[in-house]
C-alpha cells in the first residue's frame, strides 16, 4: 500500500471537511453525535462490516450517543486511500441517518 503524501492528504481533506488531521498520530478523526444509543451502536455495526470487508478497522470510543472514529494505516503508519475510503463510507452512513 502506497503512503500519501503531503499534497494528497490535503486534497482529501478538503472533501472531509469534518474530518480532523492529526499529524502525530498520522490519523484523520471524527465524532458523531446520535439521537441515542441505539442509532450509535447501529452506525457501529455498518463500519464494522464494511471494515471487515476492506479488512481495515477504525480506532474508536462510543460513549451513549457519540462515536468517535479514527482512521490511520497502521502498516503504512502514516494515511492511505483506506483511511479516505473509510471516512467517507463513515459520512455517507451517517448522513443518511
Amino acid at each position: 500500500m502506497d503512503r500519501f503524501t503531503t499534497l494528497e492528504v490535503e486534497r482529501a481533506l478538503q472533501h472531509l471537511v469534518d474530518w480532523e488531521l492529526n499529524v502525530e498520530r498520522n490519523a484523520i478523526s471524527r465524532k458523531f453525535v446520535f439521537v441515542d444509543f441505539n442509532e450509535a451502536f447501529a452506525f457501529m455495526q455498518s463500519i464494522a462490516v464494511q471494515a471487515r470487508v476492506l479488512d481495515h478497522h477504525p480506532e474508536w470510543c462510543n460513549v451513549y450517543n457519540a462515536v468517535s472514529i479514527r482512521w490511520t494505516s497502521h502498516d503504512t503508519k502514516t494515511l492511505s486511500q483506506r483511511d479516505i475510503t473509510m471516512a467517507t463510507y463513515c459520512d455517507e452512513l451517517f448522513a443518511s441517518i
